[in-house]
């Protein structure tokens, strides 16, 4: 990309997919930009190592962010607050701090509490996939992807548009939204999938009356897809559910309310209720193919 980085220096905490993805985006993306990362976890410290993606790997929070001028922490949104803890003493006086948790009101809250006096600008890069670990990150992830912004009012305009311009450099469309609307959006599009994709996974691995090796046989269908979608780092989205409950729960009873209706359209032989709800939930899977947002090719776009 060509153009001066709106950071010269940045600290990652957590490298991870989503971390480590950022670095090796924002590698891709300016020459003259240093980015030096930090991992809780030895082993994952050791392979972001091998792998290069950042300038240097810290052995401690204080060590990664010391001088940066962003910090992104790219932890479950369980550890927000002891992650900021941490990283506070040696922040920079104008350290812009900012995370990609897929809940945003509850983090915030916990930055706004851990950090007083630094500028705060959460993100949620609306990217990922089923895998995890350092391995798994690439630079394209964010590409024709949407970034959330949730700034809280008041929030020094010109740290909002560096962050932003930060994540434009690395493919991703900006979106500035409320936290708590974000979260409420979220939990439609993102957190009610999983937890019924977890659901149904865990359904199916109950029944005794099927074994497993049909269960895996079989899953060419509709199962399949499910899989791939519960197969998604466990800790993480304990931390979201927990972390965006009244949401989730407010999504969940909705959902509750429309499956009753379908059962009953079910049970009674209502065949033009189920061809409506069809047609209209058909229609929203072409809209979200004609924003770009996946793809159109036949079978999902698998490659066989």
């Amino acid at each position: 990309m060509s153009g001066a980085p709106p950071f010269s220096r940045i600290a990652i905490i957590g490298l991870g997919l989503i971390g480590s993805s950022i670095a090796r985006a924002a590698g891709q993306a300016w020459e003259g930009l240093t980015v030096t990362g930090h991992d809780a976890s030895a082993p994952v410290r050791a392979r972001a190592a091998e792998l290069g993606f950042c300038a240097h790997v810290a052995d401690t929070v204080e060590e990664a962010v010391r001088d940066a001028e962003l910090v992104i922490l790219a932890v479950p949104v369980g550890a927000t607050a002891d992650v900021a803890c941490a990283v506070a003493p040696a922040l920079a006086k104008d350290a812009i701090v900012s995370d990609v948790g897929s809940s945003k009101a509850g983090p915030a809250a916990a930055l706004a509490e851990a950090l007083p006096g630094h500028v705060i600008v959460p993100a949620h890069p609306v990217a990922g996939t089923e895998r995890s670990g350092p391995d798994a990150g690439f630079a394209s992830l964010f590409r024709g992807r949407w970034c959330i912004l949730t700034p809280e009012a008041g929030t020094d305009a010109a740290a909002i548009e560096k962050v932003a311009a930060f994540w434009a450099g690395l493919g991703a469309n900006i979106e500035i939204m409320d936290a708590r609307h974000h979260d409420l959006v979220l939990a439609v599009t993102s957190h009610l999938p999983h937890l019924i994709a977890y659901t149904i996974v865990g359904t199916a691995s109950d029944l005794e009356e099927v074994t497993e090796s049909e269960v895996i046989k079989y899953s060419a269908g509709g199962f399949r897809d499910f899989t791939r979608i519960a197969a998604s780092d466990p800790v993480m989205w304990r931390d979201v559910f927990l972390s965006n409950r009244e949401a989730v729960l407010e999504m969940l009873q909705r959902f509750s309310e429309d499956l009753s209706q379908l059962q009953r359209a079910i049970r009674w032989g209502d065949g033009d209720a189920l061809q409506a709800l069809f047609t209209r939930t058909r229609a929203v899977r072409q809209s979200i193919v004609d924003s770009g947002q996946d793809d159109a090719a036949p079978d999902f776009g698998r490659r066989h």
